[in-house]
């Protein structure tokens, strides 16, 4: 068992040659703590006074248990020495100021160790504030099609499942460095006396090292095997007992389908995790006897010493005491420097996020975005497919959206209108061809510039748990404080009429997570989410099924008052209601992807082509 850990560790086969890639070796692992300094350097920056003070109280009680100990071997030799000459012959106050002494070290212990336990919850708490944020700095940066990949989800939540993790390891190696420089004090009273016994003892601790470090390593790997899994547990615990999945999960009797399936993965992880732990422990006691047995070697020496005369009883408290404090501490190191070893690992995986960069690149000397836009946006023979897919999500798309135009988009589920937009808007990068605004490519211009000057509302628009107000100044966050422009946007979406009525207008808490939240029907929802689209004052508004959630009579007022609103401006907008694309001075056909058909509503019906044909179906089932 003995020759695996060891080969297990150096990543080496029985033939010699290296272990296969999936089984991390110790190079990989020693590589590893290359990103400690990182680590530190993300505390230190988190808050440099608490980080000096930590440390500093650390090497202060680092001294304090070779102090006892020798505090206490000199009131032992007191004791000895005033038995041996009798109560009359020597002063007893050196004895009394030795209590003293100790008593005052540990009173000094007592505070330093609630100190250092106080800055390490405070520092560890503004860690995992600093670095949650951090993630979501650097997930905001990132594409929109790398968040479509499953593998990057697994990188994500590696990365998030180590929130809490950090400020632990930060205690860990804090206290691993105190620890260090403990042995070191309590060492040198063993180097003086024989300093064979640190051999003996450093030697008795390699095996149970060997074994932590084995069985750390077994765990980790098996919690990285565990990602996509755990993810799976987590989904389903939240589809099993949220509100927005209540209605199905009783009406199709769910309930139990989805706890067959979180018991059946989460019982494949127990098993996994029961038998590595339990190996871990019949292992662990085995290589602990040598520790032990290095331990009672020392004992003996010292004994002898004793019976020789040549160590005082005092003495041999001191020497049996530092021996006990050095062969505990030196166990915790070897667990926490496999624990270290770990913790760096998963480190590894919060660090690995950040290498993540975005494809979509921001143009390093941009041009001016025009102001106004005199030609529009033009396709040519733009293509676009997902990654790891050989299905053209896009293909051939070649037409304008000339300034203050309308044009609409038709086409059936899954014809590619919405990944159109996100195309135009950079959320996606042409696969092939590209999109120029005003004879250059988009590529040009500033990515923020470029957004900001599109005002757009998706279909899976979110409905956050926050105050109207709030929801609204989602389209444009730089105004939430702006009010009378979030109630300019909710008149101009007919939110208004919505927000009248409930107690504390736009102070009102939407959604039913919170206290004194209200819940809205669907076309309450979507008429809030509207008025994120007039939040900006943009160049071209983009409507992705603005009314899908509405009745046939608001539909009617909602695109009534977007004309009116939308006059001398762009707009694109995506509906399968005919009644609404009527309005739009073009239309655009797609069809698997491509364009088919594009024209005024009369010529598309006069072509008798694909949207006339669409246009019967839906005319006919309102006869």
């Amino acid at each position: 068992m003995f020759k695996k850990i060891w080969n297990y560790i150096f990543g080496v086969k029985p033939g010699g040659h290296k272990k296969a890639t999936e089984q991390l070796t110790i190079r990989e692992r020693l590589a590893a703590f290359k990103n400690l300094p990182l680590f530190f350097k993300l505390v230190w920056q988190t808050n440099p006074w608490l980080t000096f003070f930590n440390g500093f109280l650390r090497i202060s009680q680092s001294v304090l248990p070779l102090a006892l100990l020798y505090t206490g071997k000199l009131i032992i030799d007191h004791v000895v020495n005033y038995t041996r000459a009798g109560n009359g012959h020597l002063s007893h106050v050196p004895l009394w100021r030795l209590i003293a002494l100790e008593f005052g070290l540990v009173i000094l212990m007592t505070a330093l160790s609630r100190t250092i336990n106080l800055i390490d919850n405070l520092l560890g708490e503004l860690l995992n504030y600093r670095t949650t944020i951090k993630l979501m700095k650097h997930a905001a940066t990132l594409d929109l099609d790398q968040f479509e990949e499953a593998g990057f989800y697994d990188k994500l939540e590696r990365a998030r499942q180590q929130n809490y993790g950090r400020a632990t390891l930060l205690s860990q190696v804090f206290s691993q460095f105190q620890d260090f420089i403990t042995i070191g004090f309590l060492a040198t009273g063993l180097i003086v006396f024989n300093p064979w016994l640190i051999l003996v003892l450093l030697l008795s601790l390699i095996p149970s090292f060997l074994g932590e470090a084995y069985f750390n390593a077994k765990n980790y790997t098996l919690l990285r095997s565990q990602t996509h899994g755990r993810r799976e547990m987590e989904y389903i615990s939240v589809i099993g007992s949220s509100d927005e999945s209540a209605k199905e999960v009783r009406l199709f009797d769910l309930s139990e389908f989805f706890i067959a399936r979180f018991r059946s993965i989460s019982g494949k992880f127990y098993q996994a995790t029961r038998n590595l732990e339990l190996k871990r422990s019949i292992l662990g006691t085995a290589l602990a006897i040598p520790g032990s047995v290095g331990y009672y070697i020392a004992y003996i020496f010292i004994i002898k010493g004793v019976l020789a005369g040549t160590i005082t009883i005092g003495g041999l408290t001191f020497l049996i005491g530092s021996i006990r404090q050095l062969g505990m501490i030196s166990q915790n190191v070897m667990k926490r420097v496999s624990m270290v070893a770990k913790g760096v690992l998963f480190l590894r995986d919060f660090f690995d996020f950040f290498k993540i960069k975005p494809r979509i690149a921001a143009a390093k000397n941009p041009r001016p975005f025009p102001r106004p836009i005199k030609h529009g946006f033009t396709f040519e023979n733009v293509g676009f497919k997902y990654l790891n897919s050989n299905r053209w999500a896009n293909r051939h798309l070649s037409f304008t959206l000339h300034a203050g135009e309308k044009l609409a988009l038709v086409g059936e589920n899954g014809a590619g209108k919405t990944t159109l937009v996100k195309l135009l808007v950079r959320l996606y990068e042409p696969t092939e061809g590209r999109i120029l605004l005003d004879g250059h490519d988009l590529r040009e211009y500033d990515l923020g510039e470029l957004r900001a000057e599109i005002g757009i509302i998706f279909q899976d628009y979110l409905r956050y748990q926050m105050t109207t107000a709030e929801n609204i100044a989602m389209g444009n966050i730089t105004e939430k404080d702006n009010l009378p422009l979030i109630i300019k946007s909710a008149k101009q979406s007919l939110a208004s009429i919505i927000i009248e009525r409930f107690p504390d207008k736009y102070n009102q808490m939407l959604g039913r997570k919170f206290n004194k939240g209200v819940e809205l029907s669907g076309g309450e929802w979507q008429k809030i989410a509207l008025a994120r689209a007039y939040m900006r004052n943009s160049q071209l508004i983009v409507l992705d099924e603005p009314t899908a959630a509405l009745d046939a009579r608001a539909e009617y007022e909602v695109f009534e008052r977007f004309a009116e609103l939308t006059k001398d401006k762009a707009a694109m907008l995506i509906s399968h209601r005919f009644s609404t694309v009527r309005m739009a001075n073009r239309i655009l056909v797609l069809e698997k992807g491509q364009l088919i058909e594009i024209g005024s509503h009369e010529e598309l019906l006069e072509k008798g082509g694909r949207y006339a044909e669409l246009f019967q179906l839906q005319a006919m089932g309102y006869r």
